[in-house]
């Protein structure tokens, strides 16, 4: 599916202390983003603190990023801790226009295939919007077996994708698994110091917290790796080299904001608990910065 392919640039989204969305901060984020010429907006992801926001929040900045947006679609992050409330959240994102759901089975107990399967069912049924499956098993102590993920394909018509973090062993054999169990799916990629070898070879998508601030460059990396141009996929990669270790040592989100303050995108901090970078950790973000 095509809504799901290319570079999804994941923006933090600026809010108050409070969770209100500083929505002229937003909008300039967004602005950019199109302009770079990302394939897609993946709004409300883990780098748009989706968790830390209610649903009138959630539901605002979607209607925002639909109102800015002349022609990127949106994927909206739908993840919640009930079922219930992620249908609603799911209701939300598409009665605001967006073209795509990013599900997470986000839980405080750990769940069991059976549980994570009915939630995915149940969520489905309430809105046609296709589905990106969010495999991020850091955060939710989950991880989709390829064989769970072939079930939710064959149940769930509208599950169009899936969002894979990076495998500690071989990336070619990860997204072979996955294809084979899923063929129909587009299969992206997350953990942006991977990527490059992931489109290199052959998934659909790049998930990307650097699109959301250096749009271009993250476009042209994204071409270079889906023609198969690795020389020059190789070069724009080791552009970024500095910031993909500052984003495995203090975590995409964080280093996001960092750098969107020094850039003046905006002033608006992580939400706490999460503590802004300070000192030497906050200067290598800003060093990592691609010239």
């Amino acid at each position: 599916m095509t809504l799901f392919t290319g570079l999804s640039a994941f923006p933090i989204t600026p809010a108050t202390p409070d969770g209100r969305v500083i929505e002229g901060d937003l909008r300039r984020l967004l602005q950019a983003i199109e302009a770079g010429g990302a394939d897609s907006i993946g709004l409300l992801g883990s780098t748009g603190t989706y968790m830390f926001l209610d649903r009138d929040q959630r539901r605002r900045a979607i209607a925002v990023a639909v109102e800015t947006l002349a022609s990127t679609p949106v994927i909206a992050g739908i993840g919640a801790l009930r079922t219930d409330q992620a249908q609603a959240l799911a209701k939300d994102a598409a009665a605001e226009g967006a073209s795509g759901l990013l599900l997470a089975p986000v839980s405080y107990a750990p769940l069991t295939e059976e549980e994570v399967f009915r939630h995915f069912v149940a969520v489905a049924s309430v809105t046609d919007t296709p589905i990106c499956i969010y495999n991020n098993p850091t955060t939710t102590n989950f991880t989709f077996r390829p064989e769970l993920v072939a079930r939710l394909a064959e149940a769930i018509p509208s599950v169009a994708a899936i969002k894979l973090p990076l495998p500690k062993g071989d990336l070619a054999a990860d997204l072979k698994a996955y294809r084979e169990a899923a063929p129909r799916l587009s299969i992206g990629y997350s953990g942006d110091w991977g990527c490059k070898d992931g489109l290199l070879a052959g998934a659909d998508a790049w998930f990307s917290v650097a699109g959301g601030l250096f749009t271009q460059r993250a476009v042209a990396l994204t071409a270079a790796a889906r023609r198969g141009d690795r020389d020059e996929a190789d070069r724009l990669d080791a552009e970024f080299a500095p910031l993909w270790e500052v984003f495995r040592a203090v975590g995409g989100m964080r280093a996001a904001y960092a750098v969107a303050n020094h850039l003046g995108l905006t002033t608006a901090q992580p939400p706490l608990p999460v503590l802004p970078l300070e000192g030497d950790v906050r200067a290598r973000a800003i060093a990592a910065v691609p010239g």
